[in-house]
């Protein structure tokens, strides 16, 4: 059930591959599915059931689910920036698994894994794009997928990290967030939180987020995935400059 090391190292690769299925649905054409309509994609369909049920217009049931869009790219984005400033940029982006302590700062004092849900929270804007067998695709396909690196990386930390983790574990929920954690909080060492490293990092998020709360209210599909392949190619080409800068910078201090 969990993954092997093998899926974690290109675990960017395989994600980008489900997205990229989600998008095409290759799977549409084989069985002849019409991709045309109000009910093309997720957001449409969305909107026309708001509006059947005769709460709000058709117009502004759009508008209800734009607004839960960016909602979720938002707090996807915010929690994403927010658990690789905790737990720094190096861990977050390494290639394979590594837990040199209990990190049990920031978002980790509420959940252990708050990079996997912000990403679970932007793909639900994202997949409001999609096609509604690419939608269900991806949102299985990925959370399934992390659930698995999930469980990887906690026998990983539990066979490193010993009690101290298994304690951290038994009061800290895996996912669903606990705002008050059972007994005294629990204190695991932290480093110094470095946010302008995970502003990088998190470009991405940042941008496809802004790209729903600035572009949205176009209501143009199209426009909207052209700026989430913009996005991910500037976040790529960026982390690459600064990112890579730093790292080098770094090594040849030590």
């Amino acid at each position: 059930m969990k993954a092997t090391a093998f899926e974690f190292r290109t675990r960017f690769w395989i994600i980008l591959a489900v997205y990229t299925l989600g998008f095409t649905t290759p799977w549409d054409a084989v069985w002849r599915i019409d991709p045309h309509g109000i009910n093309g994609d997720v957001w449409g369909g969305l909107a026309a059931a708001l509006a059947r049920s005769g709460v709000v217009s058709i117009g502004a049931a759009f508008n209800v689910v734009l607004v839960a869009a960016i909602v979720c790219a938002a707090a996807g984005a915010w929690l994403r920036m927010w658990g690789t400033a905790t737990l720094g940029v190096d861990v977050m982006s390494d290639h394979s698994f590594r837990g040199d302590r209990v990190v049990a700062a920031g978002p980790y004092r509420y959940l252990r894994n708050p990079l996997y849900v912000g990403s679970w929270l932007n793909t639900q804007a994202l997949t409001l794009l999609m096609r509604p067998s690419g939608a269900v695709f991806t949102v299985v396909a990925l959370v399934g997928f992390q659930l698995r690196l999930i469980l990887g990386e906690e026998a990983f930390l539990r066979a490193k990290l010993g009690e101290a983790y298994a304690e951290y574990c038994a009061r800290v929920p895996r996912i669903v967030p606990r705002f008050k954690v059972r007994g005294s909080r629990f204190q695991g060492d932290a480093k110094r939180a470095r946010w302008d490293h995970a502003a990088v990092a998190e470009i991405y998020m940042w941008m496809s987020a802004a790209g729903f709360a600035v572009l949205g209210w176009r209501y143009d599909r199209m426009l909207l995935l052209q700026w989430v392949l913009v996005s991910l190619g500037a976040s790529l080409v960026v982390k690459g400059l600064v990112l890579g800068r730093k790292k080098r910078i770094t090594e040849s201090t030590e």
